[in-house]
């Protein structure tokens, strides 16, 4: 039965039309609230969609219908705040189907209702768990971050690490495999820098620096087998325009792709991935895991050829009994001969989409305002712009739910200055709902954020890793890394503890 009473926001719950305010006034038009949830699709499992008024509002009211004609009626302030158990009962109800909103906000004294608004419950769940790094949107080298885990069914956040235990340190390029919470790579800059991988109940912190290549490995991806894991190594460097519609600038000097084979404890790569006069950068396994995505582009004299530096998407196979490639590199994205720039391809686990992100030029794109989400259909060799997504904001990370219905990608579509997260669900044609704000527990959370969401992580479960876990192990030895020459086999570099 839908009943309670909230004390902290002043909410009444009824399961009737008892208690109702009179409207003075009926509305043809929708709510402006925010976040804008009229007309979005949910999962069930989803947090309440908690929004605010406008400043003028002074009392506010909203009766929820279910699809079974269930109803309840939330009352506040200038806001909205949905008891969690009543919401999770409502949207449960009307799964495959819709919840009716009628909201009737008091202004100058009058009681406006406004046109009702339905809100999709789609019949695809989604992950329990998403994964994200939240870091200050300073330019410090290690401004504060940390990675965390937020259950999507309420409003629980938890660190899974954060640079305060090491000071100095910088926390990034996390990844599962095909979001299982018990296999996972992070990465930790500085001082006491490493790449720590979870798999099941073993954790190690590897040193990934070998004489063969060129720095520590950075952007991971999981063969869906668990064996591998690809990464990218890159000499990066962060710059500052001068032009007061950019900021800042983040490009690479020169990047490989290798793979790590964790029963070995060795890298492998292969000429086609380490060639001196390209980058090669964010690998992607596909999800049978025959094929490597990654991004390619010709090297640039650097700062002057800045804005030339564009990527290709291109893909090389994979032999996973061997972990040998193929001899040559396929082209799928031309995007520099339509003088644009890939970065951050991420196939569906389904195998039928490849999403990625289409920017001016270079490869950080969450620094460009053009960046946009774009989709590949990986049968018919088409791609779109995901116009449903994007906005004139940059649009910019984006991860697949394990069965292939959700998204989530990061914009700053709200103030151009803090990343956000929105979620969003895929139908049977390759169509994108409106996305969606990631929901807080009081809607002046989005208006009050001081850290930018960043790399957000679908996961099946919660991650069984604890900030002190990771501090243990940080502090501790690494484990030294190799480097495997795949044509003649050789160990070239090989020390394990």
């Amino acid at each position: 039965m839908l009943s309670g009473l909230i004390m902290g926001g002043a909410l009444l719950l009824v399961t009737s039309c008892a208690g109702r305010v009179s409207p003075d006034e009926v509305r043809p038009d929708h709510p402006s609230i925010f976040p804008d949830y009229v007309g979005v699709t949910i999962p069930v499992g989803i947090a309440p969609l908690n929004f605010r008024m406008d400043s003028l509002t002074s009392g506010v009211e909203v009766e929820v219908v279910s699809s079974g004609g269930e109803t309840l009626l939330v009352k506040g302030t200038d806001h909205i705040v949905f008891p969690e158990t009543d919401w999770r009962d409502m949207v449960e109800q009307s799964t495959g189907d819709s919840l009716m909103l009628t909201v009737t906000a008091l202004k100058d004294g009058r009681w406006v209702q406004y046109a009702p608004f339905a809100v999709h419950v789609s019949a695809h769940p989604i992950d329990a768990t998403l994964v994200y790094r939240l870091i200050a949107p300073g330019y410090e080298v290690y401004s504060q971050m940390g990675i965390y885990q937020r259950q999507l069914a309420s409003f629980k956040q938890t660190a899974l690490v954060e640079n305060t235990l090491v000071p100095g340190s910088c926390v990034n390029c996390h990844s599962f495999r095909q979001t299982a919470p018990g296999q996972m790579s992070l990465h930790m800059r500085g001082e006491i820098g490493g790449t720590i991988v979870k798999n099941g109940v073993e954790m190690q912190f590897l040193n990934t620096k070998t004489e063969q290549t060129l720095g520590n490995c950075v952007y991971p991806y999981w063969h869906p087998g668990g064996d591998y894991i690809a990464y990218s190594v890159n000499k990066t460097q962060q710059a500052f325009h001068i032009q007061q519609t950019k900021r800042v600038e983040v490009f690479d000097h020169a990047s490989d792709v290798v793979v790590y084979h964790l029963p070995s404890k060795q890298l492998v790569s292969c000429d086609a991935l380490r060639n001196d006069s390209v980058f090669e950068t964010f690998p992607a396994f596909s999800p049978d895991g025959k094929w490597l995505y990654y991004c390619t582009a010709a090297v640039q004299p650097i700062p002057e050829g800045l804005k030339e530096i564009r990527y290709n998407l291109c893909r090389i196979a994979f032999d996973v009994q061997s972990g040998t490639f193929g001899q040559a590199a396929d082209t799928l994205v031309d995007a520099v001969a339509k003088g644009k720039s890939v970065s951050f391809p991420r196939p569906s686990y389904d195998g039928r989409y490849l999403m990625y992100t289409l920017s001016d030029y270079g490869n950080f794109s969450i620094w460009h305002r053009e960046a946009d989400l774009w989709m590949l259909d990986l049968q018919t060799g088409q791609s779109r712009a995901l116009t449903e997504l994007n906005s004139d904001e940059v649009e910019s990370y984006h991860s697949w739910s394990s069965n292939s219905r959700w998204v989530v990608f990061s914009s700053r579509r709200i103030d151009g200055l803090y990343t956000r997260l929105y979620l969003s669900c895929m139908d049977e044609s390759g169509q994108f709902s409106k996305p969606f704000l990631l929901p807080q527990r009081h809607p002046g959370q989005n208006d009050a954020l001081l850290f930018s969401y960043n790399v957000p992580e679908f996961v099946n479960g919660a991650v069984q890793m604890s900030p002190s876990e990771v501090e243990h192990l940080v502090k501790g030895a690494k484990t030294n890394v190799g480097y495997r020459n795949e044509t003649s086999g050789v160990d070239l570099n090989i020390e394990s503890e």
